[in-house]
């Protein structure tokens, strides 16, 4: 989760954590020599399976590249620190996929296509901690999207590390930062935050770790560590994907989703995640069909007679973003894109009544998903405790005070949650977004994602210059992010924003501006002082 509020506001750690013993990782894969290209960079899903069918590549062989990349670049050389285990059957499994092949038997679009999964969600034989040490060695079944995923063909590679309970454990806590993985570092500049909580996902993809990666969002924690790291972030609606088999925070406002290099890939992944599932009653919401292709909506000229509200905001005045944000309405105009200057008349209203309603539903979410789950922990209280008692490796960097706020939660009978929940569902939702995209007849809302990246400054907290995707995180509508501009180096994303279940028509603008612009570069692994 990141959630740009100030009683939320994220701290920060040095650089120099070790990675916990917990990080696993197959040693029979050796480093390649520093400098040496990676035949596979920048590769998409199209193109792999394009090369899979001609013969010219298979899942063993891409699986190998990935496994001795992140050997070469997470591990050793600048240690990015995103990968926090690796999948130990991940071979074998490959192997498998590609017999399946030889005998004409394929799954999908993804078959064969190695991904990562935020450590919050479910993937057997790997464990799922969230980044924590309370719950090491825990390996619940797999989420019901990985079992969509996996009959869809792809090869779950392994877990990618992440701000340690998706960011909601201390108002003053880490971007990037868990106890058992350390600080995931951003690519582009390695002593810069990578934002967060996905930031293992996001940071991964950018470097070609892996074809794609899934993320989870309640607040940010996908478009905003996206942007940072260049790649495309997409959020779902709500009810979308199923959360079941996830660590949650909100049932309100959680959602995964993917992140890739491409629109292309994050709708591919969409479409094989996309589903509904009895375990999740959100998902009996999703109108019309259960299975949608979004790839079919990656049209060219998506833009053209689109109607574009801009908002603009205090962002603006962030280094960089203004001249990148008139240059992207320049490029949406010349697309043939009505663009208008908008404003939401509720921006910042809901946020007191968000914070109510995350302490409740995290308290009681969490409750219910240890003891489904059979977690070596069964509630809030018990994490605490834990966390006191192993202080000097959970809480030498920052403390809990958002869990202990939690615990005092009470239950969901409570007048003043159930106030709250529909008081900031209305002014995100109804009152906010859908107020003004009906008012001005828009298809969709487009403003900065969020500014460059901050350094990583030891014990001083994240300078967080602030984020426009909290609308649609609160009402549970879309919101997806793709590479805008760099500044100094450092990536800004654009994100596109609109009202529930509209997914496909912000795959389609995104895509067009995404052609038009190829504003992605792929990060060099420097650090401040070696950067322009």
């Amino acid at each position: 989760m990141r959630v740009p509020l100030t009683s939320l506001a994220l701290g920060l750690v040095l650089l120099g954590c070790t990675p916990s013993p917990g990080r696993l990782f197959n040693q029979a894969h050796a480093a390649a020599p520093a400098g040496t290209p990676f035949v596979y960079a920048e590769t998409d899903i199209t193109q792999l399976q394009a090369a899979m069918a001609a013969g010219e590549l298979d899942s063993v062989t891409l699986t190998r590249a990935y496994l001795e990349r992140i050997a070469s670049l997470d591990r050793a050389g600048p240690r990015l620190n995103a990968v926090l285990e690796l999948n130990p059957d991940a071979l074998k499994e490959a192997a498998a996929l590609d017999a399946e092949r030889r005998r004409g038997q394929l799954r999908g679009p993804l078959h064969g296509i190695p991904l990562l999964l935020k450590d919050n969600i479910g993937a057997r034989p790997m464990g799922t901690s969230a980044g924590a040490l309370v719950l090491t060695g825990f390996r619940p079944d797999d989420a019901f999207l990985v079992t969509r995923l996996r009959a869809a063909g792809a090869l779950i590679l392994g877990k990618a590390n992440l701000s340690e309970w998706a960011n909601f454990r201390s108002s003053a806590s880490v971007s990037g930062w868990s106890a058992r993985g350390g600080q995931t570092r951003n690519p582009y500049r390695l002593n810069y935050s990578p934002c967060g909580s996905s930031s293992g996902s996001a940071v991964a993809v950018s470097a070609n770790l892996a074809a794609a990666a899934v993320g989870t969002e309640t607040d940010g924690s996908i478009v905003c560590p996206a942007a940072m790291n260049g790649v495309v972030g997409l959020k779902p609606t709500v009810g979308l994907v199923s959360r079941d088999g996830i660590v949650p925070i909100s049932f309100s406002q959680d959602t995964a989703g993917p992140i890739a290099r491409s629109v292309a890939d994050a709708a591919a992944l969409l479409t094989a995640m996309a589903g509904r599932d009895d375990a999740d009653p959100a998902t009996a919401t999703m109108p019309g069909r259960a299975v949608y292709d979004y790839t079919a909506r990656l049209t060219p000229d998506g833009l053209r007679g689109a109607r574009i509200g801009v908002l603009h905001g205090p962002l603006d005045q962030q280094p960089g973003v203004a001249p990148a944000l008139q240059h992207a309405i320049g490029v949406l105009r010349d697309a043939g894109a009505v663009v208008v200057p908008v404003e939401l008349p509720t921006q910042g209203q809901w946020e007191d009544a968000e914070r109510v309603v995350l302490l409740h539903e995290f308290k009681a979410g969490l409750q219910r998903y240890l003891v489904r789950h059979q977690a070596p922990v069964r509630d809030l209280d018990a994490i605490i405790a834990y966390n006191r008692t192993h202080a000097d490796k959970e809480l030498v960097l920052f403390g809990q005070d958002l869990m202990e706020s939690a615990a005092q939660a009470d239950g969901l009978g409570s007048p003043a949650y159930i106030a709250a929940r529909t008081q900031a569902r209305r002014l995100a939702g109804p009152e906010g977004i859908d107020a003004v995209l009906k008012a001005e007849r828009l298809d969709a809302l487009v403003a900065p994602t969020t500014g460059a990246a901050w350094p990583i400054r030891a014990g001083k907290g994240d300078d967080f210059p602030g984020g426009n995707y909290s609308a649609a995180a609160v009402a549970g509508y879309p919101s997806l992010t793709v590479p805008m501009a760099h500044v100094n180096g450092l990536p800004l994303g654009l994100l596109f924003m609109g009202t529930a279940w509209s997914e496909p028509r912000l795959i389609e603008l995104a895509y067009d501006y995404e052609q038009r612009t190829r504003a992605r570069r792929p990060p060099r692994f420097g650090t401040e002082a070696s950067l322009p």
